[in-house]
C-alpha cells in the first residue's frame, strides 16, 4: 500500500512515517522494539521478532502487561493469514453459584476472584514452535537482560506507573497484594522516570520460560508456585488448570471494506466489534474526514456494534449466535437504516439465526505479525506470585454473573476479551498489521485508523496521531483536547454529550507497519500517545 496523500505527518510535524527495507518492528517502548529488531539482524523472522518484543515488553511496561498476560497473533506467512488465540480460560472449580455463597453479584476487579489461566507464556511458545527461525531461549534473551540489568523507566510508563500505585495504596487492602509493593513499588513508591528498575524474580521467571519453552509455567515449578500462592489465598486457580491450557490457531476473520479485507481474531475477542461498525459504514458514501455526518456516522455505527457485542460476544463455543451471522450483509443494511440526523441510545438487534500492549513486526521475506497481549486495567489483579515477578491478570472481571447472559460464568470458560490484533489485506497482497490497545477503545480505535488509511489516505503516522473520540456509554462521546472544536459543538447539536478528556491515554495507543506490495518498502507509524518507537534497518 502506498496510497496515502502524504508521507509527512499532517497533525504533528515534527513525526514522520518511518520507511524501510529489510525489517521493522512498531511498540510502544522503544527498548521493546530494539529487541525485535536484535532478531532481524541475527538472522530471524518477523515472528521472532514479535515474540521478543512481547517478552521484553512484560519487562519494560509492565503497567500494560506481564508474564502472566493473555495475547492474540495475526501472522501473515507465505501467502496466509493465520490467527492465534492465546487467551485463558476461568478456572475449572469456578462458578456463578459459588460466588453467589460468598455475597458477590458482580466479579470484582481485584484479587484472586477474576483471575484466569494465563495465556501469553504458552501463545508465545506456539508462534516460535510454528514459524519461528532461532532457538527459543535467543528469542527471550533480551527480555531476560532488561529485567537482570534493569533500565531507565521512560516518561509515560512513568506516569503510569505512579498512577497505578497510588491507586493501589487506596484500593488494594491484604496480605495477598504486598507481594505486588514489593515487585513493582518498592521503597514505598513506583519508580521515578529514569530511575533504574530491575527485577530478579522477573529474569529467573523468564529464564526457567525459556529453557523449558514454557514447560516451567504450565506444568512445573512455576505452575506449583502459582497454585500455592492461590491455596494460601482462597483463589480458584490451580495447578491443574495451567496444565490443561494450551493457545489455539483459529481462522481469522474479515469483512470488505471498500475494496480492502480487514481482519480480525473470532470471539471469545471483540474483535468482530470493529466489522461490525465498518459493515455498516460501507454502505455510506464517506469522503470527508473532518465532517460532522463522518464523525455521527462513525459514533452511531460504533454503538450499534456495541450493543450487539456486548449482548452476544462470548466464548465462540457458548454463543447463539455466529460470527456469520452477526456480519451478515443484510443485517448491516437493516442495522445502517436504524443511524439517523441525531444521536440515539445503543440498542441490540437480532441477527439471523446460522492495560494492553500492542506491536507489529515485518521482515524482508514478507512475513508481518500483529500482536497483542495484556493484563487488563493496567496491572491486572494486583497479584504478583511471591518472587516471580509474574503479575496475574484479571480478565474475569467481564464475565457476567447473569447464568443466561452468553458471557456469564463458567469452569474452563473464556470471557469476553478486549484485546484485538488488526490486520490488513488487499486482493491476495497483505498490507500489514495495525493495532491499538486500550481496553472497550480497541475496536473504536481499529474503526478509525482502518478509515483514516482507507477513506481519508493518511499515511500511518498521521494515521494514528490524528484526534480520536471513543463512544463511552448511552449519547456520551469523549473527544481529545486537539479534537476539532467546530466538529464537537455541531456534534452536541445533534444530541451527542460530548466531553473533552485531558487524559490521552483515554485514548489507545497504536502501531502501523503497512508494506507496499510492489517492492517490499515498509512504511511505519507508532503512537504519540505513548513512549512508542519504530526500530528498522
Amino acid at each position: 500500500m502506498k496510497h496515502f496523500d502524504n508521507l509527512y505527518n499532517p497533525y504533528k510535524t515534527p513525526r514522520h512515517t518511518t520507511i524501510a527495507k529489510n525489517g521493522m518492528v512498531a511498540t510502544s517502548q522503544p527498548l521493546a522494539a530494539q529487541a525485535g529488531l536484535t532478531m532481524l539482524q541475527k538472522g530471524g523472522n518477523a515472528i521472532d521478532a514479535a515474540i521478543a518484543a512481547a517478552a521484553a515488553l512484560t519487562v519494560v511496561e509492565p503497567t500494560s502487561n506481564g508474564i502472566g498476560s493473555d495475547a492474540f497473533a495475526l501472522v501473515w506467512v507465505k501467502d496466509k493469514l493465520y490467527g492465534l488465540n492465546g487467551s485463558g480460560h476461568a478456572p475449572a472449580s469456578i462458578s456463578i453459584d459459588k460466588l453467589k455463597s460468598r455475597g458477590y453479584d458482580e466479579i470484582p476487579k481485584y484479587g484472586f476472584v477474576p483471575v484466569t489461566v494465563p495465556g501469553a507464556p504458552g501463545a508465545w511458545v506456539e508462534l516460535s514452535d510454528r514459524f519461528g527461525k532461532l532457538p527459543f531461549e535467543e528469542v527471550l534473551a533480551p527480555a531476560i537482560q532488561y529485567a537482570e540489568e534493569g533500565y531507565p523507566v521512560s516518561p509515560v510508563l512513568g506516569k503510569f506507573w505512579s498512577m497505578a500505585a497510588e491507586k493501589f495504596k487506596n484500593t488494594l487492602e491484604g496480605e495477598e497484594f504486598s507481594h505486588w509493593f514489593h515487585t513493582f513499588a518498592p521503597n514505598g513508591k513506583a519508580p521515578q522516570i529514569g530511575e533504574i528498575w530491575k527485577s530478579k524474580g522477573h529474569a529467573a521467571t523468564l529464564r526457567k520460560i525459556a529453557e523449558t519453552k514454557g514447560e516451567a509455567f504450565y506444568q512445573g515449578e512455576l505452575a506449583e508456585e502459582i497454585d500455592q500462592f492461590s491455596k494460601q489465598y482462597g483463589g480458584y486457580i490451580t495447578k491443574e488448570d495451567l496444565a490443561n491450557y494450551e493457545p489455539k490457531w483459529v481462522d481469522p476473520i474479515s469483512v470488505d471494506y471498500k475494496g480492502y479485507q480487514v481482519w480480525e481474531i473470532p470471539p471469545n475477542g471483540q474483535g468482530i466489534v470493529a466489522l461490525s461498525a465498518l459493515n455498516i459504514l460501507k454502505g455510506f458514501d464517506i469522503s470527508e474526514k473532518e465532517s460532522v455526518e463522518t464523525y455521527h456516522k462513525q459514533i452511531e455505527a460504533m454503538k450499534l456494534a456495541f450493543a450487539d457485542g456486548e449482548k452476544y460476544i462470548a466464548d465462540e463455543s457458548f454463543m447463539d449466535v455466529s460470527t456469520k451471522a452477526l456480519l451478515n450483509e443484510s443485517y448491516a443494511e437493516e442495522r445502517r437504516g436504524l443511524i439517523g440526523d441525531t444521536a440515539r441510545l445503543p440498542e441490540s438487534g437480532t441477527p439471523p439465526k446460522g492495560g494492553t500492549v500492542y506491536l507489529a513486526a515485518a521482515d524482508n521475506e514478507g512475513n508481518m505479525v500483529s500482536f497483542i497481549q495484556s493484563n487488563y486495567m493496567g496491572f491486572g489483579s494486583g497479584l504478583v506470585v511471591p518472587g516471580t515477578g509474574i503479575a496475574l491478570q484479571n480478565r474475569g472481571h467481564n464475565f457476567s454473573l447473569d447464568p443466561d447472559h452468553a458471557n456469564s460464568l463458567h469452569g474452563n470458560k473464556k470471557s469476553y476479551h478486549t484485546i484485538i490484533p488488526g490486520f490488513l489485506t488487499k486482493g491476495s497482497d497483505p498490507v500489514g498489521p495495525f493495532g491499538v490497545m486500550g481496553g472497550f477503545m480497541q475496536p473504536q480505535g481499529h474503526v478509525q485508523v482502518a478509515m483514516n488509511t482507507i477513506d481519508f489516505h493518511l499515511n500511518p503516522q498521521a494515521a494514528l496521531d490524528s484526534p480520536r473520540w471513543q463512544w463511552m456509554k448511552e449519547r456520551t462521546v469523549w473527544v481529545e483536547p486537539n479534537f476539532p472544536n467546530h466538529v464537537a459543538e455541531a456534534l452536541a447539536r445533534k444530541g451527542h454529550t460530548i466531553e473533552v478528556q485531558l487524559e490521552t491515554g483515554a485514548f489507545g495507543r497504536g502501531q502501523i507497519i503497512w508494506r507496499d506490495s510492489q517492492t517490499g518498502i515498509l512504511y511505519g507509524g507508532t503512537e504519540s500517545r505513548t513512549d512508542g518507537t519504530i526500530a528498522a534497518y
